[in-house]
């Protein structure tokens, strides 16, 4: 029986394809929820973004990180409240391994993703293919079809 399970978001309108199918786990296993949305460490990508001084760097990460949080909790509240139990989670740095990492650390019993996410024009997105390739846990992939449905952002 699956007691606990992962949902990664990027926010994106194909991430919430995956979000029906947890919820239904949910209500079947009586499952607790851990949604996880992984910042993109730009600190790690400095000549990417340009050369910005640490406190800029961290100022945008405070940003990021408070709209996240934001966002969280409008799916919990709107998408989730029907749910038993559900633990949100912000990481920082590469999404794939940041999953698998909260993963191991929650111990849950499987993960249930998109099989792409925002901007991914293959069938499994990279992101999805790291975890499928090596997660120690169990991994449930949601085909996404069609054009993806939109998730509605915090104001």
């Amino acid at each position: 029986m699956k007691k606990k399970i992962l949902w990664p978001t990027d926010f994106s309108g194909r991430a919430k394809h995956a979000l029906e199918t947890v919820k239904t786990l949910t209500e079947i296993h009586d499952a607790e929820i851990h949604v996880l949305y992984v910042i993109t460490d730009i600190a790690h990508h400095r000549g990417l973004y340009g050369n910005f001084e640490q406190d800029h760097i961290d100022r945008i990460f405070e940003w990021e990180h408070k709209k996240a949080a934001e966002r969280l909790d409008q799916i919990c509240s709107q998408e989730l409240e029907g749910c038993p139990l559900y633990v949100k989670h912000i990481a920082a740095g590469d999404p794939a391994e940041e999953i698998i990492k909260t993963a191991l650390q929650e111990k849950v019993d499987l993960v249930v993703l998109a099989t792409r996410g925002t901007g991914e024009a293959f069938q499994i997105g990279t992101v999805a293919e790291k975890i499928l390739k090596d997660s120690p846990v169990p991994v449930m992939m949601v085909p996404t079809s069609g054009e993806p449905v939109e998730m509605k952002k915090a104001s």
